[in-house]
Order: C-alpha cells, then sequence, then structure tokens
C-alpha cells in the first residue's frame, strides 16, 4: 500500500536530493512551482525535462536514468500513463529511491510492482502542501 502514514512521510521528506520527472521551466505551473518551493527549502532538486537544457540554475536531464548519482526521491509530474515506464527506470536505478506520484497521478499496477521491489510509493499526494503541514 502507498505510504500515507505521517512519521513515514516526514522521513521521506527528510531526505536531501530528489529527481523531479516532468519538471517544468515554466513558472505558474505546478511542475515548474513546487519543485522551486522545495528547491528554496533546500533540497537538492534535480530537474528531469528531456526539452531543458537548465531548470532554476540546475542542469536537466534528458530521462530519470541519465541523472547522475543516488537520488532519495523521484517526484513524479507526469501523466499517469507514464508511470509504468518511470517505475521501471526507477527501478534500474542502483539507488533505493522512493516513488513519488504527485497529486493526480497515480498508477495501482506499477505501484505494486515498485513495492514489491521493495521501493515504497506515495501516491496521489502534492509534496509541497504535505512538506508544509508536516515540515512548515
Amino acid at each position: 500500500m502507498p505510504v500515507t502514514d505521517d512519521e513515514r512521510l516526514r522521513e521521506i521528506l527528510a531526505q536531501d536530493r530528489i529527481a523531479v520527472v516532468g519538471c517544468s521551466s515554466t513558472p505558474g505551473k505546478d511542475a515548474h512551482d513546487i519543485p522551486r518551493y522545495l528547491h528554496r527549502q533546500g533540497y537538492e532538486v534535480v530537474p528531469v525535462n528531456p526539452y531543458a537544457d537548465e531548470i532554476f540554475g540546475r542542469e536537466a536531464y534528458d530521462s530519470l536514468s541519465a541523472v547522475p548519482g543516488a537520488v532519495d526521491v523521484v517526484d513524479v509530474f507526469r501523466p499517469s500513463a507514464e508511470v509504468a515506464g518511470i517505475v521501471d527506470e526507477a527501478l534500474a536505478r542502483e539507488d533505493d529511491a522512493v516513488v513519488w506520484l504527485q497529486l493526480g497521478v497515480h498508477d495501482d499496477e506499477a505501484v505494486a510492482r515498485a513495492e514489491a521491489a521493495g521501493r515504497q510509493v506515495v501516491q496521489d499526494m502534492c509534496m509541497k502542501p504535505t512538506h508544509r503541514r508536516l515540515l512548515g
């Protein structure tokens, strides 16, 4: 089952490096404003967007598999139909990153696969208000 417990959510939010799949370079979009908020809160936000070279002064990567080094959380701002492929990329990485599907993003089958592989998953929950509520 996806993580919903506040104590575990706090532990996840205590992580440092967040790869944001679908991070937008367009201010005003949730996929830009929420990662920017996280960046301003001190997280190391790694933008994943094949159409951008840089987002808020950080190098953007074409795919999750192109991100160097370990990540703690894979934050997904892509349509639900793309979740299965993103989960596959996350599972192929050597890190043990939590998969966080933003509000409105869900795929029960991909979530079950990730959990069966030992990953923790947050589904259909926005990171910004969760951070504000638990750590703000």
